[in-house]
């Protein structure tokens, strides 16, 4: 007998960036805590511009541009880069155990293979061949058509992300988006439209939004031999959504939080394979006084907190660093990232430091 989910689905208005984001939080929550089986959400948001977990909205946004254009937007609980969405782009949430079977091994590269290839198999009905290329990404021919994104909650319920391009505005991206030059370059393009695609550019068609959610839940019905019933959410799970939307997506400590310092400090900035790492760090003599981990990539927050834990007042000499740095890692603790690729950056930062 098939195992049964659940199926959040929307396809006629489009919601608040507070109202989408919260709902996929309580996704896990749901499973976890309420012995909910998983549950899939297939919605659309308003015009709206969504950042990582770690990043610097100031920093990765022009804001004062989002308010003219009357551009929502707010910080997800998952990792990554900075998404453009709307009514024409397939939002995705995904709330299930970590320890699922389809997940892989549910580690995120085996949770991005996995769930990834359940995509590329909806878009195969529109006769579009997309591949996963590492670290997040959906591909058609080298252009981008899907991000992933992904977060474990506890060690136990996992949300998956994804936005699948249906259609996209890339001047409003260009206008909004403070993009590091150092992403640029690392991509070797000029032209933001050469790195990314859509549904209907890749068929021709005015494909509609309602045709990819549909292609998206036969998919997973498919792919991973289960049945999607039509749900939505129950007292409880509405209780935590509204509690998610007052204290974290409408809260300006959530939405402002993993601020750059604006005080007197080393940075170290490198494109890696995990994403753009950004380190700040502050010397106190021969001591590391503060060290911040900041960028668009995908951690567990007491794994980052406990690397950050480990450098303060250490010494700053490479020798103590990578000893430090070394006994707090684990395999994928920053998904895709090498020990040696931060330590490269915290000692960037300390150089950077000495000749403030």
């Amino acid at each position: 007998m098939k195992e049964s989910w659940r199926l959040f689905k929307d396809v006629s208005v489009p919601v608040s960036t507070a109202e989408g984001l919260a709902v996929d939080d309580s996704l896990p929550l749901s499973v976890t805590e309420h012995d909910s089986p998983p549950v899939l959400h297939l919605y659309t948001f308003v015009p709206s511009v969504i950042i990582g977990k770690y990043q610097d909205i100031e920093a990765a946004l022009r804001l004062e541009r989002c308010m003219a254009r009357g551009i929502e937007y707010n910080r997800r609980s998952t990792g990554g880069g900075t998404v453009i969405m709307g009514p024409e782009i397939v939002a995705l949430g995904l709330g299930i155990g970590i320890n699922h079977p389809c997940l892989n091994g549910g580690t995120v590269g085996g949770i991005f293979q996995s769930l990834g290839r359940v995509l590329c198999r909806a878009l195969e009905r529109f006769h579009i061949k997309a591949r996963f290329r590492p670290k997040n990404d959906l591909e058609v021919e080298g252009r981008k058509i899907a991000g992933l994104s992904a977060a474990s909650e506890k060690g136990r319920g996992l949300l998956f992300h994804t936005s699948l391009l249906v259609d996209f505005d890339i001047p409003l991206m260009l206008d909004i988006m403070n993009t590091p030059l150092i992403k640029v370059q690392d991509k070797g393009y000029n032209c933001f439209s050469q790195r990314m695609t859509t549904v209907r550019r890749e068929t021709g068609r005015d494909i509609q939004v309602w045709e990819v959610m549909d292609s998206i839940q036969g998919s997973f019905e498919r792919e991973l031999d289960i049945g999607l019933k039509d749900s939505e959410p129950d007292e409880w799970e509405r209780e935590n959504i509204d509690r998610l939307i007052v204290n974290r997506y409408r809260n300006r400590d959530w939405i402002f939080s993993h601020k750059h310092p604006r005080s007197r400090m080393g940075i170290g900035r490198l494109k890696t394979g995990a994403g753009l790492l950004e380190v700040y760090l502050s010397l106190s003599g021969g001591s590391i006084e503060n060290v911040i981990i900041t960028g668009d990539f995908f951690a567990a927050e007491e794994d980052l907190g406990r690397l950050e834990s480990a450098l303060r007042w250490a010494s700053a000499r490479e020798e103590s660093i990578r000893e430090k740095v070394i006994r707090e890692w684990r395999k994928d603790m920053i998904y895709g990232l090498e020990p040696e690729s931060l330590i490269r950056a915290i000692m960037m930062a300390k150089e950077n430091q000495v000749r403030l």
